[in-house]
């Protein structure tokens, strides 16, 4: 059995062939797209909530941040200690309280109070109020406790008499070095949940335990995050931190991790929906900070990116069958053509012989334009060749540039081998002699670079020792960061690395680029630079960061022209970065700069790993 399409036809059983692989390849596509569009849908939701939740962070730090030093201030009002020394004086008790109440009112604080050594409240702002707190004891709360050992004291919890949430301040009140009592004050987070709660995503703020204790949905306070075992829950009940409140277990199940500071996770009855939570520390007040954000939107963008690939998927299979059909149809016609023309040839040949003649002609006449143009061509070839060697030439003039560095190390070994010739210590002057032949030897192979841009160099890539390329590197510009001051700092894998490349060139563009940063930093008080490895995706990431004043936005794009430098003539032509980076290409590589958000500018370097054994006779070659 066929089946027919036009002009060609396909037996049943290649048909059937036909159709699982089509079926098969759809499959696999869908599969592919909806992983990639999950994973980039995932990435904005989470920088979009990142966002979110770094605002909600700094909102909250800055309302904390505007209470925590008013105890201390409070602290050093000879009022509080004066009643602290003399309880009893009924005039100063009624002064204090007014104050108090005074200062509660103009900081919109939610209480004040002032407590002795042994944790009795003796004077507080709501001293007119039904349910004043003179007369309490709170010993017991950990702000308390904490101002009693000369600490400033944070806490969070449900206030014992006014059964009201909020946040205690609470700071020494000292007579010289003795702790004489402490003054406290408490604020009211409720306003943040109510400004917030306009927001798709639910915000939660967690105790220490992992206990909800702010929350934009009224349901989950008082809950935890995951289960707790039967003495927390004890301890915190203890505690008194949240009065009589039952502390249940939000239901939570706990998906993919998609970093350190997001997961997806399922909400649990009554919502029973994914959802991306994203976490961020406030370690000061003790708390964690998460968000809590709908994958709805991933899974529409997941739902619109298959249906555009299914479409798209349909409308290539049926361009491919047009064109295999029309091509059928153009081979047909020139066969029909190429018949026609051996009958007309063979008619025209029997009626003339002049014809015939004229033919033969034509056909040299091709040949020989034929061969002009194979000729014109090659020339071409040579004439692109030569400007490559040109433009290599311009590029090789920055090798003076290159050999500096080396220079400068051995400068200084030598002065060194000098000095320690005079003292007669043979050893140490012998090993500093050993460095300059080294680095004479190593002046020479980068000399031979030259050699290398001069002609295909695919047979230079080969597998080498990643960390020795870095110390060999290291020992040219050792000199330099020593003269300068400048601290080095690595951060290296313990398992050596191989990468694809070639030793030397890969051993120039690194001692460019450390040069280039002791420069960048030599203005700074405390100069520091940094070589750090890492590893991702079959390529190995080689960073070299500094402290300097990083690089200006305007130069970015330009930092790689040959000729472009923001040095003095003296330092350089700006011929190093661009032929550092022409290297990197020539292995296959990347190589890019940036700026540190700290400060500081970062350049990386991106190269294929490969094995330990991969390449290996070739490497050992390249060693003899």
């Amino acid at each position: 059995m066929e089946i027919k399409f036009a002009h060609f036809s396909l037996k049943k059983s290649h048909r059937q062939l036909l159709l699982v692989v089509v079926i098969s390849l759809l499959v696999l596509i869908l599969w592919l797209t909806a992983h990639w569009s999950r994973q980039i849908a995932l990435e904005n939701l989470q920088q979009q909530n990142q966002h979110q939740l770094k605002l909600f962070v700094a909102n909250l730090q800055g309302q904390l941040e505007k209470y925590e030093f008013l105890p201390e201030l409070l602290a050093t009002n000879s009022l509080l200690l004066n009643f602290l020394q003399y309880p009893n004086d009924v005039n100063t008790i009624t002064a204090l309280n007014r104050y108090l109440e005074t200062i509660n009112k103009v900081a919109n604080a939610s209480d004040t109070y002032l407590m002795n050594a042994e944790g009795w409240t003796i004077a507080a702002s709501n001293w007119l109020s039904e349910r004043p707190f003179v007369g309490r004891n709170f010993s017991y709360r950990p702000y308390f406790q904490e101002a009693m050992k000369g600490r400033l004291g944070r806490y969070f919890a449900l206030g014992s008499t006014s059964n009201k949430r909020g946040y205690y301040f609470a700071y020494p009140v000292r007579d010289k070095e003795k702790i004489q009592g402490a003054v406290v004050m408490k604020i009211e987070l409720i306003g943040f949940e109510e400004s917030w709660s306009s927001f798709k995503e639910d915000f939660v703020v967690t105790d220490p335990d992992g206990v909800i204790v702010i929350s934009t949905n009224d349901d989950w306070r008082y809950k935890s995050l995951y289960p707790l075992d039967k003495s927390v829950i004890e301890r915190i009940h203890s505690s008194r931190r949240y009065g009589n409140a039952e502390i249940g277990t939000l239901a939570i199940t706990r998906k993919d991790q998609i970093s350190e500071q997001a997961q997806v996770v399922n909400m649990g009855e009554p919502r029973q929906s994914d959802h991306l939570m994203l976490v961020q520390e406030m370690p000061e007040a003790g708390w964690r900070v998460h968000t809590f954000a709908s994958l709805g939107v991933v899974n529409s963008q997941v739902l619109k990116s298959l249906l555009f690939a299914t479409i798209l998927y349909i409308a290539i299979v049926f361009l491919v069958l047009y064109l295999f059909q029309r091509s059928r149809r153009i081979k047909e016609r020139e066969r029909f053509e190429k018949r026609a023309k051996q009958v007309l040839e063979r008619r025209v040949k029997e009626r003339t012989a002049d014809l015939t003649e004229a033919n033969i002609r034509l056909i040299r006449e091709i040949e020989e334009h034929r061969r002009t143009d194979e000729t014109l061509r090659q020339t071409q070839d040579e004439l692109i060749q030569a400007a490559k060697m040109a433009a290599l030439g311009q590029m090789s003039s920055g090798i003076n540039h290159e050999l500096n560095q080396p220079l400068a190390a051995i400068r200084s070994y030598a002065d060194n081998a000098r000095a320690l010739l005079t003292r007669n210590r043979q050893e140490e002057a012998s090993w500093n002699l050993e460095q300059i032949a080294e680095l004479t030897e190593r002046m020479a192979k980068i000399s031979r670079q030259l050699k290398v841009f001069s002609r295909k160099t695919s047979g230079r890539i080969v597998s080498v020792s990643l960390q020795a390329v870095i110390e060999n590197a290291l020992k040219i510009v050792g000199p330099q960061l020593k003269d300068t001051e400048t601290e080095l700092r690595r951060r290296l894998p313990e398992e050596e690395l191989y990468v694809m490349s070639d030793m030397v060139q890969l051993e120039q563009v690194l001692v460019n680029l450390i040069t280039n940063a002791v420069h960048a930093v030599e203005l700074q008080a405390q100069r520091w630079i940094q070589i750090a490895v890492s590893t991702r995706q079959g390529k190995a990431i080689i960073e070299i960061l500094d402290n300097g004043p990083g690089i200006e936005q305007a130069n970015l794009e330009r930092i790689f022209d040959p000729f472009f430098t923001t040095k003095s003539e003296d330092r350089g032509l700006g011929l190093g970065l661009s032929i550092s980076y022409r290297i990197v290409e020539m292995m296959h590589g990347t190589l890019t700069a940036g700026n540190r958000e700290q400060g500081g500018a970062v350049f990386t370097l991106q190269l294929d790993l490969s094995s330990v054994t991969e390449n290996q006779p070739r490497q050992e070659l390249l060693s003899k």
